[in-house]
């Protein structure tokens, strides 16, 4: 045996697609239980997906808000093994109905609407980890949401393409590009940024 070293990792997305097949079936069927079990594996990623796009404040109500849409509609899910896929595209559709429908009378201009922001994500709002948010929600959708899946979740690559549906290849790619603009904004820093 020495020698041979170890074999490489396959993933195998089937058993978690089993899985989730069996429990949104059990859910249909009203086990409170197993759409449980969904909530517990899913979280992270709706919460991911929401903390992407809306205001730090509403995160954990449009969290809710999301499992609640997915709870009443699980009857239409036609494929049952792609309920992660699913619920993601719940939750960025969900994203986009808080700004369509929170938009004030008198809209606020960037600058405001950054100050607002600030004053959201604590008072202190200097300290690292709100400055490396604030840059990894500047950059682009698709690089912005993964990235917040690995960074804040802490979802791996794998992981994060089993539960939205994505493949291991656009995963990989939207984090390595996403890494490369997020360190190119926070080594520019604030200050040369807006020059």
């Amino acid at each position: 045996m020495a020698g041979l070293g170890n074999p490489p990792v396959r993933e195998q997305p089937a058993p978690q697609a089993s899985e989730d097949a069996l429990l949104v079936g059990a859910a249909r069927d009203g086990d409170r239980a197993a759409f449980g079990r969904l909530y517990d594996r899913y979280a992270r990623m709706v919460h991911g997906i929401l903390l992407a796009k809306v205001p730090l404040s509403e995160v954990d109500d449009l969290v809710q808000d999301v499992f609640m849409m997915a709870l009443r509609r699980l009857s239409t899910l036609r494929e049952t093994g792609s309920f992660g896929a699913w619920l993601a595209a719940i939750a960025r559709n969900r994203a986009n109905d808080y700004h369509r429908h929170s938009v004030p009378e008198d809209p606020l201009g960037d600058d405001s609407e950054n100050e607002i922001e600030r004053g959201i994500t604590g008072g202190d709002h200097q300290g690292p980890a709100a400055a490396v948010l604030d840059a990894v929600r500047s950059l682009p959708d698709a690089y912005r949401e993964t990235l917040i899946l690995r960074l804040v979740e802490g979802m791996t690559g794998p992981e994060i393409a089993a539960r939205t549906g994505m493949t291991h290849g656009s995963v990989r790619v939207n984090l390595h590009r996403g890494m490369q603009q997020l360190r190119a904004k926070l080594s520019k820093g604030p200050e040369q940024e807006t020059q």
